[in-house]
C-alpha cells in the first residue's frame, strides 16, 4: 500500500468566542464565561510520487469579505508555492458543499470532483428552502458543481469508496447530509481528515457538537466512525482547529502556513 504525504494548508482564520463553536456552551464542564476560540480554515494535499489529490478548495477574497473572515492566502496561491499548479490537479475531493470547502472550483479546469450523492441532493433539494440550512452554502459554488456534473466531471460516492490505492472516502453525516471524510495511508498509519465531521478536538472531547448541524445524532455517531477508521484518536485530524498548527511539524516553506499530518504529532 502507498504511504502518502498529507499536508494541511491554513488559508484563513476568524476570531470568535467559544460560544460560537459549541451547541451547548454551558454544558460538558465548559467555563460559563465566554472566552476567545478562533477558527481556522484549511485545504489538504495528499501526494506521493504518482499523484496529487486535493481535499477541498477553500474560498476566495470576495467570500472572505462577505463573511467577515480573514483570508491569509488564496488557496490556489498556497498550492503554487507548494509547487502544485491548480491546472495540473486531476482529482479533487469535496468533503461537502459549504462555502469554505467548495469555492474556487473554476481554478481546477482539468479536475474530476469526488462528492457524495447525498451532498448534491442536500444542496439542491427542499432543505435549501430553509434559510438557516442554506446559509453556509454559496449558491454560485453549488451551481458551478451542477455544471461539473453536466460536464461529466463528478464522481459520485454512495457511502464509502476507494479513489486511489490507500485513499478512501467515507460518509460521515450530521453537519450536512452528505459530508464525507478522507482516510489516507501514511507511514504512521491511517490518517483521517475529518473535515467538518469534527470541527475542533474539543467537540468530541467534551461531547459538545459544533452548532451548524442537520442531524445531531448522526454527527455524534460520525465521531465514532472517525475513530474506527483511524484506529487511534491521534490520527483523526479536525477540520478547523488551530491546534492542528501546533500539534504537527511545520513544513519549511516561506509564505505558506502548513503542517505535515503524515508525521507524528510533536505535542
Amino acid at each position: 500500500m502507498n504511504a502518502y504525504e498529507v499536508i494541511a494548508l491554513r488559508y484563513a482564520t476568524h476570531a470568535r468566542p467559544a460560544s460560537e463553536n459549541f451547541l451547548y456552551p454551558a454544558a460538558a464542564g465548559e467555563d460559563p464565561h465566554d472566552y476567545p476560540m478562533p477558527i481556522d480554515y484549511f485545504v489538504w494535499v495528499i501526494r506521493d510520487r504518482e499523484r496529487v489529490i486535493l481535499v477541498d478548495t477553500g474560498f476566495d477574497h470576495p467570500a472572505a469579505a462577505a463573511r467577515g473572515r480573514k483570508l491569509l492566502q488564496h488557496p490556489v496561491e498556497a498550492l503554487r508555492k507548494l509547487g502544485i499548479d491548480a491546472a495540473d490537479i486531476r482529482d479533487v475531493v469535496i468533503t461537502h458543499l459549504h462555502y469554505d470547502h467548495a469555492g474556487n472550483l473554476g481554478a481546477f479546469p482539468h479536475a474530476r470532483f469526488h462528492l457524495q450523492d447525498g451532498e448534491m441532493a442536500f444542496a439542491t433539494g427542499r432543505c435549501m428552502c430553509h434559510p438557516p440550512l442554506r446559509y453556509p452554502f454559496d449558491i454560485e459554488d453549488v451551481v458551478t458543481m451542477v455544471r461539473r456534473v453536466h460536464a461529466g466531471r463528478v464522481n459520485f460516492i454512495d457511502g464509502s469508496a476507494e479513489i486511489a490505492p490507500g485513499i478512501s472516502l467515507h460518509h460521515v453525516p450530521g453537519h450536512t447530509r452528505g459530508l464525507q471524510c478522507v482516510r489516507v495511508a501514511t507511514a504512521r498509519g491511517w490518517v483521517v481528515l475529518a473535515s467538518d465531521a469534527l470541527h475542533f478536538y474539543a467537540n468530541a472531547e467534551r461531547q459538545n457538537p459544533f452548532p451548524i448541524v442537520v442531524d445531531l445524532a448522526a454527527m455524534m455517531e460520525s465521531w465514532n466512525k472517525l475513530l474506527q477508521l483511524a484506529g487511534d484518536v491521534r490520527r483523526v485530524v479536525p477540520g478547523h482547529d488551530p491546534l492542528v498548527m501546533t500539534r504537527y511539524p511545520r513544513l519549511s516553506l516561506d509564505g505558506v502556513e502548513s503542517v505535515m499530518l503524515h508525521e507524528n504529532p510533536i505535542v
